[in-house]
């Protein structure tokens, strides 16, 4: 169990048994591993302190993520698994209205994938500017999607981010723990984020939208 005031540890734990999840299902035939809807949301809800750290440049980061997390927990008190989650939505026809859980649940990954890009880029770079990280880390991943507005004011915001030590400290971690939590999150992340990826291109709904 992680201990208390370790959100990065929390995060790692809570991906890593997503991550065994599906692959302790590995299905021989075609059946797709499922995702429990609940266990989904609430692992979600553990990332969102990092937006939170990060200061003004990721507030949109944070208030969009957390809005979409809170709409998936509420779906899985009637939602079994993603799949059925989606499935619902492609039945009703609603998957690319706003709002609908399934647009949200890709909304959610880019935040889930940004966490990811950006622990990655630390741990490639030294120093401790979170600048370069935080930027590549979210033009890699949001900027596609945002409009010339919200990227303006996301640069500006780059100029306030914390330093990597001021991170640590928030988090609770020291650069030795950081380290080994952050590469505990790519690992467990990267097969759910593939997952989810791969729940909306095998029903043909593509990923860039």
């Amino acid at each position: 169990m992680a201990e208390e005031g370790k959100p990065l540890r929390k995060i790692a734990e809570a991906f890593k048994e997503l991550a065994n999840a599906i692959n302790s299902q590995s299905p021989d035939g075609d059946e797709e591993p499922r995702i429990e809807l609940g266990q989904f949301s609430l692992a979600c809800s553990l990332v969102s302190p990092l937006f939170g750290c990060l200061g003004i440049a990721f507030k949109f980061a944070e208030r969009d993520y957390d809005d979409k997390v809170r709409d998936l927990a509420e779906a899985s008190k009637s939602i079994s698994t993603l799949e059925v989650m989606m499935d619902k939505d492609i039945e009703s026809n609603c998957v690319r209205t706003g709002g609908s859980h399934t647009r949200n649940l890709l909304r959610v990954k880019r935040g889930l994938d940004m966490v990811r890009v950006l622990f990655a880029q630390i741990l490639a770079s030294e120093g401790n500017s979170l600048k370069d990280p935080a930027s590549k880390a979210y033009a890699q991943v949001f900027a596609p999607y945002h409009s010339w507005a919200i990227r303006t004011a996301v640069g500006a915001g780059m100029y306030a981010l914390p330093t990597k030590a001021q991170l640590l400290k928030k988090l609770n971690e020291d650069e030795a723990s950081a380290r080994i939590q952050m590469q505990n999150y790519i690992a467990s992340s990267t097969p759910v984020i593939i997952y989810i990826d791969q729940l909306f291109n095998t029903r043909k709904l593509g990923i860039n939208w």
